[in-house]
């Protein structure tokens, strides 16, 4: 398999984030993520594939089943484990899991191991891209519920209106714009993505770094993370085999079978690492809540990447 480029990034930023920490309260970072965050969508929403979106809508049952897990099976699944944990050591830990199985699905890595494996394209994209605008309303709604002992006393009008301004109008305005400035962007498309790896990795940085200093990590034990990591591959799995099950018993084709499991079992790290900024900017604990979704973002484009090239391979 080839080096997968960004996870090193992340990898590195956690690792200066332990070694030179104080950079993290700078203002000029501090402005450079945020503007970034509105950028970054602003830049979804000029990719965004019009008649791609107006193809895949045509296909509600596979639509249904993938946003069903993506924003119900998966906050479900956590949350019938929150009385075993509750008022105890490991709560803090099943928070970043409960943040994780709220969050949408991730929009480019979806879409190309979809088409990797052959399977339906235009779903992938549509599903893929209403994910992030659905999770700007679905995520925060989910989080409610424990909001206010996370959150720092910030309402849930608050929070809504945070995520519009930075995530939902930034996207809507790109959206709406790219036909106009189509000829102009084209040249620097290829670059975007980079745009978008380099502000996920210096807000990692920056979580990690203020979590660091907080000495938040001080009693994370080795074996704490093992069971983190194991956790969340024991979650990916159920999440990825039961949409196969579902897929099979709902007599989708070969190539909606892809779709609803690629697309059903993928979370967003752009996403998530966007709203923790958003909604929990002041909480010294953030880098322990991106903890799982960092770890399940690099086990899921991994694991997802075999599965796909096997597909492939399988095929031919």
């Amino acid at each position: 398999m080839k080096v997968n480029w960004f996870v090193v990034a992340l990898l590195s930023a956690i690792g200066l984030s332990f070694i030179y920490p104080d950079a993290s309260r700078s203002n000029w970072l501090e402005s450079v993520i945020n503007y970034g965050i509105g950028l970054i969508f602003f830049f979804y929403g000029l990719k965004l594939p019009f008649q791609a979106l107006k193809e895949g809508l045509k296909n509600t049952r596979l639509h249904l089943l993938i946003q069903s897990f993506t924003f119900l099976m998966f906050p479900l699944i956590i949350l019938i484990f929150y009385p075993l944990l509750e008022e105890t050591d490991f709560e803090i830990y099943w928070f970043g899991f409960f943040f994780l199985a709220c969050l949408p699905s991730t929009v480019s890595s979806s879409v190309v191991m979809v088409s990797l494996a052959r399977g339906n394209v235009p779903a992938a994209i549509f599903n893929a891209s209403i994910s992030g605008i659905i999770g700007v309303f679905v995520t925060p709604l989910w989080l409610k519920l424990f909001l206010a002992n996370t959150a720092q006393a910030v309402s849930f009008n608050e929070v809504i209106i945070k995520l519009i301004g930075q995530i939902l109008l930034p996207l809507c305005i790109g959206f709406l714009i790219q036909r106009s400035v189509k000829k102009k962007i084209t040249p620097f498309i290829h670059y975007l993505p980079l745009f978008d790896k380099t502000i996920i990795a210096l807000l990692v940085y920056q979580s990690f770094a203020n979590s660091y200093l907080a000495g938040v990590f001080e009693k994370v034990a080795i074996l704490e993370l093992i069971v983190i990591i194991l956790v969340v591959l024991l979650l990916f799995f159920i999440i990825y085999f039961s949409l196969g099950i579902l897929g099979r018993s709902l007599n989708f084709d070969t190539k909606d079978q892809i779709t609803a499991r690629f697309c059903g079992s993928k979370k967003s790290l752009v996403h998530g690492s966007a709203m923790a900024k958003i909604i929990f900017s002041s909480s010294p604990f953030l880098g322990l809540w991106l903890l799982p979704l960092m770890i399940y973002h690099i086990c899921q484009l991994i694991i997802v990447a075999y599965l796909a090239d096997k597909k492939v391979a399988s095929i031919s």
